[in-house]
């Protein structure tokens, strides 16, 4: 009588064993399987809810891994794109100093165009200078490498003293500069924010006509506090306007040339704006020119 009982009770116990066993059997084969690289669905089946656990564990470290993967092949190829694109726009202002350099070296070189040929390699070093600066500037920000202190700041301020700064080259182009209305506070770097400021300002002035309007209006809208930057330049034309704040934009860098920009001057506002946890967006206007609004994150009064 106790042989057939032990028997049953053997027979039972291996069961229930085999059934909880299972799932963690299961678990382990395919945490093998994902060791040895091939592609694995860490999927639950219910058995077993300590299992079902430990597999779902596994998937969200699977899909944490596969994220960081594809960010990582996205900034190394994003990096690569970098280092092209700055390397094809160093080899321009090169090229013509060294060209220039070069004719100079005429002993028989009328003054007219040695003079020419100076002047030449002047504004091209210039030009070199400002996109090294500007290179260097989105560098820092991109990385963090400069310590950034937040604090409450004044739109309408940042904006008086962003045309105090550039008057010099506002007034050469006899532009029509105005700020009006006001906007919510907000929480940023007073420094990161003139900056931003700045770049779209010179980037209006160089486009406008010789005494065009340039206008900097402030106001708030649904807890965000809104920079609109517009000028009664030609605009952008057909151009997708997120692809105006991209390094090195072809069609954009090839007007920034034409007026002295880098073609990193957007780059630079967009960087920033996102680093306050703002957007910025551009458009033609309606009644001509371009118009570009940064929206930031308000305080309250």
């Amino acid at each position: 009588m106790l042989a057939p009982i032990g028997l049953a009770t053997f027979i039972i116990s291996f069961l229930i064993g085999h059934f909880l066993s299972e799932p963690l059997r299961m678990l382990t084969k395919k945490t093998a399987a994902y060791r040895a690289g091939r592609n694995v669905q860490f999927t639950t089946d219910g058995r077993l809810s300590e299992a079902d656990q430990l597999s779902a564990d596994f998937d969200a470290l699977v899909q944490t891994v596969v994220k960081q993967q594809r960010e990582l092949e996205l900034k190394e190829k994003r990096q690569s794109e970098f280092v092209s694109d700055v390397a094809h726009e160093l080899k321009t202002p090169l090229t013509a100093i060294r060209g220039n350099a070069e004719m100079l070296t005429d002993p028989e070189l009328p003054p007219a165009l040695h003079d020419k040929f100076c002047t030449i390699i002047q504004e091209e070093s210039e030009r070199l200078s400002r996109l090294t600066h500007d290179l260097l500037a989105l560098q820092r920000i991109e990385q963090e490498a400069d310590p950034v202190r937040f604090s409450r700041v004044n739109l309408r301020s940042i904006a008086m003293s962003v045309l105090d700064a550039l008057s010099p080259l506002l007034q050469k182009h006899h532009a029509n500069v105005q700020v009006i209305g006001e906007a919510p506070d907000v929480f940023g770097n007073p420094d990161k924010l003139k900056e931003a400021i700045t770049n779209l300002v010179d980037n209006a002035n160089r486009f406008i006509d010789d005494g065009g309007h340039i206008t900097i209006e402030l106001f708030g809208l649904r807890e965000r506090s809104v920079i609109m930057v517009k000028d009664d330049g030609p605009g952008f034309g057909d151009v997708d306007p997120q692809l105006l704040f991209d390094r090195f934009y072809r069609t954009d860098f090839s007007r920034s040339r034409d007026t002295g920009g880098t073609g990193l001057g957007l780059a630079i506002v967009k960087t920033i704006v996102e680093a306050h946890d703002g957007a910025v967006e551009a458009y033609n206007s309606p009644s001509g020119g371009a118009c570009f609004v940064i929206m930031l994150p308000a305080l309250p009064a």
